[in-house]
């Protein structure tokens, strides 16, 4: 059985911390900023770790990344 490949569209996007958890950014921050308190764009800017429902999927998609 072969290796499996990196996904990496994804290994671009998301983070592994030391524990194993995995971090990614927040959407809703690119476009349409006029409307949105300056409150909610600044927590916009700083990373979330993902639900460990999501974190599944995505592990399987970034299987090698540290």
């Amino acid at each position: 059985m072969p290796k499996m490949k990196t996904h990496r569209g994804a290994a671009k996007r998301v983070k592994k911390t030391g524990t194993g958890k995995i971090v990614c950014y927040h959407a809703y921050k690119s476009h349409i900023l006029e409307k949105k308190s300056s409150k909610r764009k600044r927590a916009l800017r700083k990373s979330a770790i993902m639900h460990t429902t999501d974190a599944k999927r995505i592990e399987r998609l970034i299987a090698y990344v540290k």
